[in-house]
């Protein structure tokens, strides 16, 4: 988007992939956790890159920012991830300018989401710019970029019915277990890790159940019993997961973790166990099937379970690509502004020069010359003549680059370093 004055000699690019072409074990290959989002920034800084955002949950993995070719972005991240640049090519997409700039807006706002109108990735963009701005890789048009995209999901929120409804992975979780386990509340129940859908489908367990034998287990106890008391859990210690395995009926694993955390060697029992994971990249080693007693249910077929309140959602796809139009043409007329805001500011210098050298002249004139005077009118004059350039330079009947031209000439102005 050099055109725009935005930085030198490089390109917007979104580069990444998502449930829609990549399976949940390609997705785990790319998945990135805080340390290496962390080790992105810091290559990608150290590499000259200017301005970075780096996101990764369980549906999509994706970096946004300014390169030269979209490959330094992609070496970015697969030297950060198990994946490999071969595979990232079968299954990933890669947007340049206002592509980039639209995909973002669609992400953000739910309409590219696995789940229509799932917002909580909006959280998870406020989240990366956070750590990139933390990190100085956060310039003006991605800082400006990332607020427009959350006003955009702000008013779909409030102006649509798009996120209405009970429809979550957790949701379904809840939904595919009431509809394969009979009496849900007699059943032991549980949760390994504390990942977020792990969380919610407790929650919703506890809110759709008057089940009294939900345990939690986590590796770190204390942030397990510090869940545990907001849903009334029994927490008990990581040495004892063998043997809660197998006391329980359904095993939700919400682990988070690289690798998986469960394979066949931690299933001694030959009751039937319903195994939910949760987890990207996938936590329960496939051989766990290898036990007939054993059913395994992953994210992504949860994912797919639709029902009527999806379908109603889908009514409300144009009304929310029309607020995203509306909000990303607001950002396009400030983006068009940073088109001639250094003639602009390089003209308003050379003024005051002119100004600083009449002003010098009328000092050496006149005895009783009235400094003050002079600077508030000099002043009031150079502003609105910047004010007016401006307001011609705006005017979509006027060919913008022969005027940012003829202002140079006129004025002499020197190369202006973009803003």
């Amino acid at each position: 988007m050099e055109q725009y004055n935005i930085s030198r000699g490089t390109y917007f690019y979104a580069i990444g992939l998502s449930y829609k072409k990549a399976d949940a074990e390609v997705r785990g290959h790319f998945s990135l956790d805080e340390q290496a989002k962390l080790n992105v920034l810091e290559q990608g800084k150290a590499g000259g890159i200017e301005s970075l955002i780096v996101t990764s949950t369980c549906n999509r993995t994706e970096i946004y920012g300014f390169a030269q070719h979209p490959f330094q972005l992609i070496q970015l991240l697969c030297d950060n991830t198990k994946g490999t640049i071969d595979e990232f090519r079968k299954v990933a997409y890669v947007y340049k300018n206002a592509e980039a700039i639209s995909h973002m807006f669609r992400v953000g706002s739910g309409l590219d989401s696995q789940i229509l109108g799932d917002f909580e990735i909006i959280s998870q963009l406020k989240n990366a710019a956070i750590l990139s701005k933390k990190h100085l890789l956060l310039n003006a048009f991605l800082e400006r970029l990332i607020n427009s995209v959350i006003q955009a999901s702000k008013r779909i929120k409030n102006e649509t019915d798009i996120s209405s409804g009970a429809t979550s992975v957790s949701f379904a979780s809840v939904q595919y277990i009431f509809n394969n386990v009979k009496d849900v509340s007699s059943k032991n129940i549980l949760l390994f890790g504390t990942g977020k859908i792990g969380r919610n489908t407790c929650e919703n367990l506890v809110k759709h159940t008057t089940n009294s034998h939900i345990t939690l287990i986590n590796r770190t106890k204390d942030k397990a019993e510090k869940i545990a008391g907001k849903f009334n859990l029994i927490v008990k210690d990581y040495a004892n997961l063998q043997e809660e395995i197998s006391n329980t009926d359904i095993l939700i694993v919400a682990t988070g973790a690289q690798n998986p955390t469960i394979d066949k060697h931690l299933i001694q029992s030959t009751k039937e166990l319903l195994i939910l994971d949760l987890s990207i990249p996938k936590n329960v080693n496939e051989n766990v099937q290898e036990h007939n007693n054993v059913s395994l249910v992953h994210l992504d077929h949860l994912s797919q379970i639709t029902d009527e309140t999806l379908e109603k959602r889908k009514e409300h796809i144009p009304l929310a690509e029309t607020i995203i139009e509306e909000v990303k043409q607001e950002f396009n007329d400030w983006l068009e502004t940073r088109k001639f805001a250094p003639t602009i500011k390089a003209l308003k210098h050379k003024l005051l020069d002119f100004k600083n050298a009449e002003l010098e002249t009328q000092r050496k004139k006149l005895n009783d010359f009235n400094e003050t005077q002079a600077e508030v009118i000099s002043n009031n004059i150079i502003q609105k003549i910047t004010n007016h350039f401006a307001h011609h330079l705006k005017d979509d009947d006027i060919p913008t680059n022969e005027s940012l031209e003829l202002i140079k000439k006129v004025f002499q102005l020197e190369p202006s370093e973009h803003v």
